[in-house]
Protein backbone atom coordinates (compact mmCIF):
# COMPACT_ATOMS: atom_id res chain seq x y z
CA UNK A 1 0.00 0.00 0.00
CA UNK A 2 1.23 3.55 -0.63
CA UNK A 3 2.34 5.94 2.16
CA UNK A 4 2.25 9.34 0.22
CA UNK A 5 0.43 10.64 3.09
CA UNK A 6 3.51 10.27 5.58
CA UNK A 7 5.59 12.51 3.27
CA UNK A 8 5.10 16.68 4.14
CA UNK A 9 4.39 18.75 1.72
CA UNK A 10 6.74 21.55 1.53
CA UNK A 11 6.24 25.02 1.21
CA UNK A 12 8.30 27.16 -1.31
CA UNK A 13 9.27 30.82 -0.77
CA UNK A 14 6.33 33.30 -1.91
CA UNK A 15 4.11 30.70 -0.84
CA UNK A 16 1.52 31.66 2.35
CA UNK A 17 -0.63 28.44 3.68
CA UNK A 18 -3.07 28.98 6.63
CA UNK A 19 -5.36 26.99 8.45
CA UNK A 20 -8.94 28.57 8.69
CA UNK A 21 -11.02 26.06 10.97
CA UNK A 22 -11.48 22.71 8.27
CA UNK A 23 -10.81 24.62 5.27
CA UNK A 24 -6.51 25.19 4.42
CA UNK A 25 -5.89 28.18 1.96
CA UNK A 26 -2.85 28.64 -0.25
CA UNK A 27 -1.99 32.17 -1.82
CA UNK A 28 1.01 32.58 -3.77
CA UNK A 29 1.78 34.77 -7.25
CA UNK A 30 -0.73 32.77 -9.25
CA UNK A 31 -3.42 33.65 -7.20
CA UNK A 32 -5.46 31.89 -4.22
CA UNK A 33 -6.63 28.26 -3.86
CA UNK A 34 -8.40 26.50 -1.46
CA UNK A 35 -9.68 22.73 0.02
CA UNK A 36 -12.14 22.14 2.81
CA UNK A 37 -10.93 18.95 4.46
CA UNK A 38 -12.77 16.10 5.65
CA UNK A 39 -13.13 14.97 9.29
CA UNK A 40 -10.74 11.84 8.45
CA UNK A 41 -7.89 13.78 8.64
CA UNK A 42 -5.60 16.30 10.91
CA UNK A 43 -3.69 19.03 8.78
CA UNK A 44 -0.75 20.88 10.97
CA UNK A 45 1.51 23.59 9.76
CA UNK A 46 4.95 23.65 10.95
CA UNK A 47 8.43 25.13 9.63
CA UNK A 48 7.59 25.72 6.12
CA UNK A 49 5.83 22.23 5.88
CA UNK A 50 2.62 21.23 6.06
CA UNK A 51 1.55 18.01 7.65
CA UNK A 52 -1.07 15.19 7.19
CA UNK A 53 -2.20 12.00 9.50
CA UNK A 54 -5.51 10.07 9.79
CA UNK A 55 -7.46 10.21 12.64
CA UNK A 56 -8.10 6.74 12.85
CA UNK A 57 -7.01 4.05 11.30
CA UNK A 58 -9.75 2.40 9.02
CA UNK A 59 -10.22 2.15 5.25
CA UNK A 60 -11.34 5.57 4.36
CA UNK A 61 -9.22 7.34 7.23
CA UNK A 62 -6.09 6.18 5.46
CA UNK A 63 -7.41 6.73 2.08
CA UNK A 64 -8.19 10.04 3.00
CA UNK A 65 -4.74 10.71 3.92
CA UNK A 66 -2.87 10.34 0.76
CA UNK A 67 -6.07 12.27 -1.17
CA UNK A 68 -5.61 15.17 0.66
CA UNK A 69 -1.87 15.19 0.76
CA UNK A 70 -1.81 15.05 -2.88
CA UNK A 71 -4.59 18.10 -3.19
CA UNK A 72 -2.52 19.97 -0.84
CA UNK A 73 0.74 19.39 -2.50
CA UNK A 74 -1.20 20.19 -6.17
CA UNK A 75 -3.07 23.29 -4.45
CA UNK A 76 0.73 24.88 -3.45
CA UNK A 77 2.74 23.53 -7.09
CA UNK A 78 -0.35 25.23 -8.80
CA UNK A 79 0.10 28.65 -6.44
CA UNK A 80 3.55 29.21 -6.98
CA UNK A 81 4.27 27.78 -10.17
CA UNK A 82 1.21 26.53 -12.39
CA UNK A 83 -0.06 24.17 -14.32
CA UNK A 84 0.33 23.92 -18.27
CA UNK A 85 -1.45 21.46 -20.69
CA UNK A 86 -0.47 21.74 -24.17
CA UNK A 87 -2.67 20.85 -26.99
CA UNK A 88 -1.99 19.90 -30.81
CA UNK A 89 -4.36 20.06 -33.53
CA UNK A 90 -3.88 17.72 -36.78
CA UNK A 91 -5.90 18.67 -40.15
CA UNK A 92 -6.21 20.21 -43.07
CA UNK A 93 -8.12 23.53 -42.49
CA UNK A 94 -8.26 22.73 -38.61
CA UNK A 95 -7.18 26.26 -36.54
CA UNK A 96 -7.75 27.78 -33.54
CA UNK A 97 -7.40 31.40 -32.24
CA UNK A 98 -8.21 33.59 -28.85
CA UNK A 99 -10.81 35.90 -29.89
CA UNK A 100 -11.11 37.97 -26.81
CA UNK A 101 -12.77 35.94 -23.69
CA UNK A 102 -13.39 32.75 -26.19
CA UNK A 103 -11.26 30.34 -27.76
CA UNK A 104 -12.60 29.92 -31.97
CA UNK A 105 -11.97 26.69 -32.87
CA UNK A 106 -12.89 25.45 -36.72
CA UNK A 107 -12.64 21.99 -36.54
CA UNK A 108 -14.28 20.98 -39.92
CA UNK A 109 -17.80 21.26 -39.03
CA UNK A 110 -19.96 23.63 -40.95
CA UNK A 111 -19.68 26.59 -37.75
CA UNK A 112 -17.04 27.82 -36.15
CA UNK A 113 -16.79 26.50 -32.38
CA UNK A 114 -16.90 29.07 -29.52
CA UNK A 115 -15.47 28.54 -26.28
CA UNK A 116 -15.84 30.97 -23.28
CA UNK A 117 -12.55 30.88 -21.06
CA UNK A 118 -13.30 30.43 -17.51
CA UNK A 119 -11.95 32.79 -14.87
CA UNK A 120 -8.60 31.43 -13.68
CA UNK A 121 -7.70 30.02 -16.72
CA UNK A 122 -5.16 31.58 -19.53
CA UNK A 123 -5.55 30.06 -23.18
CA UNK A 124 -2.96 31.02 -25.87
CA UNK A 125 -2.50 29.82 -29.45
CA UNK A 126 1.57 30.44 -30.22
CA UNK A 127 0.19 28.46 -33.87
CA UNK A 128 -2.96 27.99 -35.15
CA UNK A 129 -2.76 24.25 -34.43
CA UNK A 130 -1.15 24.82 -30.88
CA UNK A 131 -3.09 25.14 -27.93
CA UNK A 132 -1.48 26.15 -24.27
CA UNK A 133 -3.81 25.94 -21.40
CA UNK A 134 -2.48 27.49 -18.36
CA UNK A 135 -3.73 27.97 -15.10
CA UNK A 136 -3.34 27.32 -10.70
CA UNK A 137 -5.90 24.75 -10.21
CA UNK A 138 -4.60 21.40 -11.80
CA UNK A 139 -8.46 20.32 -11.94
CA UNK A 140 -9.32 23.28 -13.92
CA UNK A 141 -6.58 22.81 -16.25
CA UNK A 142 -7.54 18.96 -17.00
CA UNK A 143 -10.76 19.52 -17.36
CA UNK A 144 -10.63 22.39 -19.71
CA UNK A 145 -8.52 20.55 -21.56
CA UNK A 146 -10.55 17.73 -21.73
CA UNK A 147 -13.49 19.90 -22.92
CA UNK A 148 -11.46 21.36 -26.08
CA UNK A 149 -10.66 17.87 -27.27
CA UNK A 150 -13.78 16.36 -26.60
CA UNK A 151 -15.07 18.97 -29.64
CA UNK A 152 -13.06 16.71 -32.23
CA UNK A 153 -10.92 13.75 -30.53
CA UNK A 154 -8.33 12.24 -32.98
CA UNK A 155 -9.27 9.61 -35.32
CA UNK A 156 -7.06 6.22 -35.83
CA UNK A 157 -7.28 6.32 -39.96
CA UNK A 158 -5.68 9.99 -40.42
CA UNK A 159 -4.93 11.47 -36.76
CA UNK A 160 -7.21 14.22 -37.51
CA UNK A 161 -8.53 16.37 -34.58
CA UNK A 162 -7.25 18.05 -31.34
CA UNK A 163 -5.30 15.86 -29.29
CA UNK A 164 -3.03 16.31 -26.35
CA UNK A 165 1.08 16.86 -27.48
CA UNK A 166 2.38 13.65 -25.23
CA UNK A 167 -0.32 11.70 -26.81
CA UNK A 168 -0.22 8.79 -28.75
CA UNK A 169 -2.48 7.71 -31.36
CA UNK A 170 -2.13 4.17 -32.18
CA UNK A 171 -3.16 3.97 -35.95
CA UNK A 172 -5.18 1.57 -37.85
CA UNK A 173 -4.47 0.77 -41.46
CA UNK A 174 -7.45 1.57 -43.53
CA UNK A 175 -9.38 0.00 -46.01
CA UNK A 176 -7.81 -2.66 -48.79
CA UNK A 177 -8.80 -3.15 -52.42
Amino acid sequence: MSRVGKYPVPVPAGVQVALQDRRIVAKGKNGELSLDLTDEVDVTIEGGEVAVAPRGSDRKARTMWGTTRSLIQSMVTGVSTGFTRNMEITGTGYRAAVQGKELVLNLGYSHDIRYPIPAGIKITCEKPTSIKVEGADKRQVGQVASEIRAYRGPEPYKGKGVRYDNEVILRKEGKKK
